[in-house]
């Protein structure tokens, strides 16, 4: 496996990202944040989208939902909020430059927390999941979608090889889905209520993480799609 990436190598990358990003990434990326979104809004009206980019999301809420967005990224931000200027995301409250991994917010404010193609990209995501299992109320959601290592086969090859070169423009293919379900079960308050590959052609793969309340029991193991 490559190592975590680090902070500066990510804000240099996205700096790059930041003008072009809507128009190479938002197709690519439609599929799997559709999903995500879909997913989120099912859980309350306040949501946290970590990560948040330019905005292209913002579009995907109505007006019962209030939108708090945070990203690493100046550039990145200042684009997401020249979207909110125009007056068309009145449920957008907020949009910041924020590092994930240590959220300016207070415990339990958010029904659903929403990362889309963020989890593998971050420098600790371990860090970063305690953080938004933090800040989310007793029965939220914590939803990611991202694509996740292949683990074997002639694709894990491939993004084996790709990874010695992908860091530099702030990837990282080589994530795998067993990492994320170390996590849940190491904090040991979430569980993961769902892992399912995101249609057409499962190239993204979606993953809920539910927050327990006090006392709660797990729930019997889920099965994953995938």
């Amino acid at each position: 496996m490559a190592g975590d990436l680090d902070r500066e190598t990510m804000e240099r990358a996205y700096a790059r990202w930041a003008p072009i990003y809507d128009a190479v990434c938002g197709p690519v990326f439609e599929k799997g944040r559709r999903a995500a979104t879909a997913a989120v809004k099912q859980t309350g009206n306040r949501i946290l989208e970590v990560g948040v980019g330019t905005g292209l999301s913002f579009q995907d809420y109505d007006a019962r939902h209030e939108i708090y967005g945070i990203d690493l990224s100046e550039p990145m931000i200042a684009k997401a909020r020249e979207r909110m200027a125009t007056g068309a995301f009145p449920q957008v409250r907020d949009v910041s430059v924020m590092d994930a991994h240590d959220l300016a917010f207070p415990d339990a404010m958010f029904d659903g927390v929403v990362a889309q193609f963020v989890i593998t990209l971050v420098e600790r995501p371990e860090r970063v999941l305690d953080e938004c299992a933090r800040v989310l109320k007793p029965g939220g959601e914590i939803i990611l979608v991202n694509h996740l290592y292949s683990e074997r086969g002639l694709a894990a090859a491939i993004e084996r090889w790709f990874a010695k070169h992908a860091h530099t423009f702030g990837l990282r293919p080589e994530f795998p889905f067993q990492r994320l379900q170390a996590w849940a079960e190491a904090h040991g308050g979430v569980e993961v209520a769902e892992r399912r590959r995101v249609a057409p052609l499962g190239v993204y793969t979606l993953v809920r993480f539910r927050k327990r309340a006090a006392g709660e029991q797990d729930m019997p193991r889920m099965a994953a799609a995938g």
